[in-house]
């Protein structure tokens, strides 16, 4: 192996190794290792990992928006919240693709400003998607902690929803805002083509790639998590205390909330601490970068599979919001019977008595949300 190869198999932002992240004594007649062993193996499990999240993702989210749209109308800041991150994580899972092409053929076939769309969507909708896990934490709290309040307070926030909303998205423009200006299509070693971030128009790019990586740690992470850890731990404690026999299961229900944010998110920083921390550091082991790109690839994945769970843990699993999506089944299978057997009618008598009992479910306790229906 030349050490021109060399160099380009170790440097290969496709694998998720920018040439940014090189220790500053690594040069093209220098290189310490190859890392083809880890392109070969995402060049086969990214694309069929992004390929069945980005499915699994669209259908659940799908399901969401339609139950929202002709179903059930948003009347909590806990609903307003869960349509936003349905919508946010169907505009990220529409990315994955791109991505799964990119891993498969091992270059960015795509234009320079598809580049910047694409890691753009990629990086907002991902960080709004974790600022909507905190507000929805923030707003279980008022509503069960603080429930001789929750009802002026929350009425309030809801008249404003449009506002908070628009807030998270514009925190999540800003934060990503690297992204899109740093981010371009260029061809490395003069070989393949890549999309990734390139900081050679600035003073300090290692200054600039360590912002980047704090906002996303910051917002992405550890805001999120300190929120859902303080609201959860009194919610827990409230429904403890609280005389209900829903409560063991809204427990429940909250531990796995909890437990699979963590799951899902905290391989996926760490291996982003870990960049941070050797950014810039000289003379790297060649078996530490093979494993941490191995462990990138893996641990992103599973941060990516949160797109699939949120609407089975904020909203399917509710009673109402299961309720609701049979009722989709049912019509859906209603208005195909009607399609392919002419005369076909559905029986009038369950429907009516099925929009009866929901508009009664609707109007119970609304506070309760998706934690405790």
């Amino acid at each position: 192996m030349n050490s021109t190869e060399g160099y380009e198999e170790y440097s290969d932002s496709i694998l998720s190794v920018s040439p940014d992240d090189l220790p500053l004594s690594v040069s093209p007649d220098d290189a310490p290792c190859s890392l083809k062993e880890v392109r070969e193996f995402t060049r086969v499990f990214v694309p069929i990992a992004y390929s069945l999240i980005c499915v699994f993702g669209l259908l659940g989210n799908i399901m969401v928006v339609i139950t929202f749209a002709f179903y059930k109308k948003a009347r909590s800041m806990t609903d307003v919240y869960l349509l936003n991150m349905a919508i946010t994580d169907i505009l990220f899972v529409l990315t994955l693709p791109f991505w799964a092409v990119t891993h498969a053929t091992g270059t960015w076939v795509f234009s320079n400003s598809l580049c910047k769309l694409m890691k753009g969507i990629y990086a907002v909708n991902f960080n709004c998607g974790m600022l909507l896990l905190a507000c929805i934490s923030l707003d279980r709290y008022i509503a069960i902690v603080q429930a001789t309040k929750s009802f002026r307070v929350r009425s309030r926030t809801l008249a404003h929803s449009k506002v908070i909303c628009l807030a998270v998205w514009a925190i999540s423009v800003f934060i990503s805002s690297p992204t899109f200006i740093f981010n371009k299509k260029y061809r490395f070693q003069g070989r393949i083509e890549v999309c990734e971030p390139q900081y050679k128009s600035v003073s300090e790019p290692i200054a600039w790639k360590l912002l980047g990586l704090g906002l996303e740690l910051l917002f992405g992470f550890f805001t999120p998590l300190l929120f859902m850890v303080f609201c959860y731990l009194f919610i827990v404690k409230t429904l403890v205390q609280a005389q209900n026999s829903k409560r063991h299961r809204a427990i429940r229900v909250v531990i796995a909330v909890v437990l699979v944010f963590l799951a899902c998110q905290i391989p996926h920083n760490v291996v982003l601490l870990m960049t941070a921390v050797n950014t810039g550091k000289m003379d790297r082991p060649c078996s530490g970068e093979i494993r941490l790109a191995y462990a990138r690839n893996v641990a992103e994945v599973l941060a990516f599979l949160h797109c699939c769970l949120n609407p089975v843990l904020y909203a399917f699993i509710g009673q109402k919001f299961r309720n609701y999506f049979v009722k989709i089944m049912k019509d859906v299978w209603c208005a195909r019977r009607k399609n392919k057997v002419p005369g076909f009618l559905c029986a009038r008598a369950y429907s009516e008595s099925y929009a009866s009992r929901q508009t009664s479910e609707i109007m119970d306790n609304d506070n309760a949300s998706s934690f405790t229906m």
